[in-house]
């Protein structure tokens, strides 16, 4: 598949719905609305609204939907960020808001990223060790066992280093153990002029799927210094083009998520200062040259 992020807000621009629901994209992710701060904003209330109506658009689009996610360190509720809560009331609280959240999209998303980021850059391990994460696939897969559950690391699995040698143990650990964990995702917030050659990436990937799992790019963005130059928009697009050629290169690698399709709804400039331009589709929605980029990584003619 190929397919792009969203978020609410945004929906009520029909030139940009126009385009996301459209043939272009056979997959959607919400951004946020199916994170844990929103859909459990007091113990024990959910709230699922949002995420519905990403699920019904993409659904009325025949469109697949990847869940993001189930948990993270951030964008948590203030009722569990601060609540003190010892090891064992956590872990009850984790199984309660994955079994509810993953009970309620039972059989309509393809796949949950279960657990987001639970490598720094420095390669340590979140402070809260392992065992949460078993704890949350197993209980991910208990509620569907149907939809497909990746875990998901920052970026720059797309090089080697202490990142991606503790992930990579990680997620042999799991293997090992038995958790019920499908695939691996190459988040991709990339920097332009610093993407590896397919290739690279690619071996990087066959690490994971030698072990029987899948891969995927899930938050593919190529940001830039600005103002963008005509010299910086041409390397976007050979970046772009690796990115996206690397999942072609590989048998297991399942599919692309761009991380919004356009630059006017990019999170790229309020992050990161003085840079943006990250997108394969302008703030007009005209198509870039990393458009193109895409298009010959899937193997096409631009």
């Amino acid at each position: 598949y190929f397919g792009s992020a969203t978020d609410n807000p945004e929906l009520s621009n029909t030139a940009y719905t126009k385009i996301l629901f459209s043939d272009m994209f056979g997959q959607i992710t919400p951004g946020n609305s199916m994170k844990w701060g929103p859909t459990e904003p007091s113990r024990d209330t959910y709230t699922y609204a949002q995420g519905d109506v990403v699920l019904n658009d993409a659904k009325n689009a025949s469109q697949i939907v990847r869940a993001h996610n189930l948990a993270w360190y951030e964008q948590l509720p203030n009722w569990l960020s601060s609540g003190n809560f010892d090891n064992a009331t956590l872990q009850t609280i984790l199984t309660d808001h994955v079994t509810s959240a993953a009970t309620h999209y039972k059989g309509q998303v393809y796949a949950w990223d279960v657990v987001n980021e639970p490598v720094d850059d420095s390669g340590k391990l979140d402070k809260v060790g392992t065992s949460y994460i078993d704890l949350a696939f197993r209980a991910a897969h208990a509620a569907d066992p149907n939809a497909k559950l990746l875990n998901v690391s920052r970026s720059n699995l797309e090089y080697s280093g202490a990142k991606f040698n503790t992930t990579l143990n990680l997620v042999k650990q799991l293997v090992a153990q038995g958790t019920p964990i499908h695939g691996v995702g190459f988040e991709g917030h990339m920097i332009v002029g610093s993407v590896p050659s397919a290739a690279n990436i690619a071996s990087q990937m066959n690490q994971f799927t030698a072990l029987g799992l899948e891969v995927a790019i899930t938050e593919l963005d190529i940001r830039q210094t600005m103002p963008e130059t005509a010299a910086q928009r041409m390397q976007q697009k050979t970046d772009y083009q690796n990115m996206v050629g690397a999942c072609m290169l590989v048998t297991k690698c399942v599919g692309v998520t761009v991380w919004d399709y356009t630059d006017l709804y990019s999170w790229v400039p309020s992050t990161f200062s003085g840079q943006g331009a990250a997108c394969p589709w302008d703030s007009n929605f005209a198509r870039k040259p990393a458009y193109d980029g895409i298009v010959l990584g899937l193997g096409g003619t631009s």
